[in-house]
C-alpha cells in the first residue's frame, strides 16, 4: 500500500495517465487499438508544439520520444502482404513524418510539430472512418 500511494504522490498525473490506458485497452480490439495510437500520436505532437513555444525543452523531448515510437509501432503494425500498396505508403508516410519529427526537435519552432499533429490526425481520421463503416 506503501509502494503505491508513494507512486500516486511522486507523480499523480503519470499514474492516471496509465490508469486510463490499461483501461482503453484491456480488451481493446485491433482496430481500436491502432486508432489508440493514432490519438496518443497526435496528442504527443501537440504537446510537443506546447512545450516548444514556452521552451520546455525537457517536456518536448520526452514528447518527441514518445511521437517517435509511436510512429515506430504504427509501421511496424503494417502487413505488407494484406495491405499491399497501401501499406507502403503508410510505411513511407509514418518514416517521413518521423524524420520530420526528429529534424524539427532540433529547433524551437512549435509550426514543424504542429504540422506533423494535422498530419497524423488525417490518416488517423481516415482509419476511424474504417472502423465506422
Amino acid at each position: 500500500m506503501t509502494r503505491y500511494a508513494t507512486c500516486l504522490a511522486a507523480n499523480p498525473a503519470a499514474t492516471y495517465r496509465q490508469v486510463d490506458l490499461n483501461g482503453r485497452t484491456t480488451g481493446a480490439d485491433p482496430h481500436k487499438l491502432v486508432g489508440l495510437l493514432y490519438q496518443e500520436g497526435v496528442a504527443a505532437l501537440r504537446a510537443a508544439a506546447y512545450a516548444a513555444q514556452n521552451h520546455e525543452f525537457g517536456i518536448k523531448s520526452e514528447r518527441v520520444a514518445r511521437a517517435t515510437a509511436i510512429l515506430f509501432a504504427l509501421e511496424a503494425g503494417l502487413d505488407f502482404e494484406k495491405g499491399g500498396e497501401v501499406s507502403r505508403t503508410l510505411a513511407t508516410f509514418y518514416h517521413g513524418l518521423r524524420q520530420h519529427v526528429v529534424h524539427a526537435s532540433l529547433g524551437s519552432d512549435p509550426a514543424p510539430f504542429r504540422e506533423a499533429a494535422a498530419s497524423l490526425e488525417e490518416i488517423g481520421g481516415a482509419w476511424a472512418s474504417l472502423g465506422a463503416s
